[in-house]
């Protein structure tokens, strides 16, 4: 797929984002990824709580927050 990016990206045979950044394979997550990713797009990871933004074609973690947890688990 290409999406204009520099960060390498790919999917799963389970519909999981992986992307390339900083040497390591990353998880992006499934359907909180933002397709297509856009400049300024900012998106949290539901599992791990790791914040991504797109800044100037790349995707880069910015963050890393508490996992929220639905009420009914």
């Amino acid at each position: 797929m290409a999406f204009n990016l520099k960060t390498k990206l790919w999917q799963t045979g389970s519909l999981d984002w992986w992307g390339f950044i900083d040497g390591e394979d990353v998880f992006l997550g499934n359907r909180e990824f933002p397709t297509p990713p856009e400049e300024g797009d900012e998106w949290t990871v539901r599992e791990t709580g790791d914040v991504f933004r797109v800044v100037d074609g790349e995707i880069r973690l910015i963050d890393n927050r508490e996992p929220e947890r639905p009420e009914w688990l």
